[in-house]
């Protein structure tokens, strides 16, 4: 079966198709600039050249028929009909508390979908013109959905609620989601691999650490904690994101600064985070560079993003009454051997033992960056959300028949 995995921005698409009986990629790809008549397509076929054009692609539903048209093309294709592309996986970022598991696309978890805009404004309504799109271009294949936040609708009521009136939550189910699940849920599993141990049995602390960064709390499989909340703007210092803040800082600087809700909002998610600290960028290769060459305010920055991050490990080891292992995920905590140092190496106390030889060896492969002795195993583990939708999906439609 060979399953086509999209993720939908506003005006972009990002595409894989998977060839699921060996777990191989045979082409993956992006459309940029939607709705342009400058739009930008790259298609990269497994074993073949690299494909780039710029032509006119206004709506999601052309862009698709394009990557159906080059992934069936006689030169760039990879097979030989539409025919050949037995199921689509949408990554849709919001669930709400409606979805706990993936599920097969029909009109009630579009109306779902589309309830949850609100809280996701960014991302779910962009997820929908992927899905209608897709339908349109691509009539009787299966769809199927797989949500960000359903791994963390583990999380028991004591994690999940805020402490504010409980009349906010019955009517307008104001709590913590958490996202970045199926990254955390994937590197949970392969951890168990790497250890050699049932997931069942272990106490791990996930760290996805990109731009967006969240860190999640894993009992036996399952999600008891996450740092991200009703929206991805809570918990880890990010990118653009301030994370964690005093709440009552909202209406003073939107006092004191004559600031519109709008454009509070826009502070917190676009301009905060690393990029507000440093002065230079939110890109954290950039921040470690002028670090290194002496900049205060990149080395404050840096400080402050592993300090937090540190805090948060050391407070879900606290939730979980221990930790067996933790996991370094996404672009940050795959590629930055700096920030893996600065934050393992105050870890002694939890029984850490850091390898800072195997840490500094660049690599993308899987690996462990603690010693034999280490107490607590500290872990490489690249994510690969793609293929956890392409399974889901595969799983789904293998149910139809």
């Amino acid at each position: 079966m060979n399953v086509l995995v999209i993720n939908a921005g506003s005006s972009s698409l990002k595409y894989q198709l998977f060839r699921m009986e060996d777990a191989a990629v045979l082409a993956k790809g992006k459309v940029e600039r939607i709705g342009m008549d400058t739009a930008i397509v790259t298609h990269e076929p497994a074993g073949g050249a690299e494909f780039h054009e710029v032509k006119e692609i206004l709506e999601h539903t052309s862009a698709i028929r394009r990557v159906v048209e080059l992934l069936t093309h006689p030169q760039q294709g990879v097979v030989s009909a539409m025919s050949d592309i037995d199921a689509v996986g949408h990554r849709v970022v919001h669930g709400g508390e409606a979805f706990k598991h993936s599920v097969l696309v029909n009109d009630e978890v579009k109306k779902e979908i589309r309830r949850l805009f609100d809280l996701a404004p960014l991302h779910n309504p962009a997820a929908m013109l992927g899905i209608m799109a897709a339908e349109a271009a691509m009539p009787g294949v299966p769809q199927a959905v797989v949500f960000d936040t359903a791994f963390h609708q583990t999380m028991p009521a004591q994690a999940y609620l805020y402490p504010v009136p409980m009349a906010l939550y019955r009517r307008h189910k104001v709590r913590r989601y958490g996202f970045h699940g199926t990254s955390h849920k994937y590197v949970s599993e392969r951890a168990a691999f790497l250890l050699g141990r049932p997931l069942a049995e272990l106490k791990l602390i996930t760290c996805h650490i990109g731009n967006g960064a969240s860190c999640a709390a894993i009992l036996g499989g399952q999600s008891v904690d996450t740092s991200m909340g009703m929206t991805p703007l809570e918990g880890l210092m990010m990118g653009t994101r301030s994370g964690d803040l005093d709440p009552a800082i909202v209406p003073y600087v939107m006092g004191k600064e004559e600031l519109t809700l709008g454009e509070v909002n826009s502070m917190l998610n676009k301009h905060s985070g690393l990029g507000a600290i440093s002065g230079i960028s939110s890109d954290m290769r950039e921040i470690v560079e002028a670090m290194e060459a002496g900049d205060k305010n990149a080395a404050l920055a840096f400080d402050m993003y592993a300090y937090r991050l540190r805090k948060y490990i050391g407070a879900y080891a606290a939730a979980m009454n221990g930790v067996d292992a933790i996991v370094f995920t996404a672009g940050i905590g795959e590629n930055s051997a700096q920030l893996r140092r600065a934050v393992c190496e105050q870890l002694t106390y939890l029984g850490v033992a850091f390898d800072a030889d195997a840490n500094a060896v660049r690599s993308s492969a899987e690996r462990r960056i603690s010693t034999a002795a280490s107490k607590v195993a500290v872990l490489v583990i690249p994510t690969n959300e793609e293929w956890v939708i392409a399974q889901d999906t595969y799983n789904l439609v293998q149910g139809l028949s």
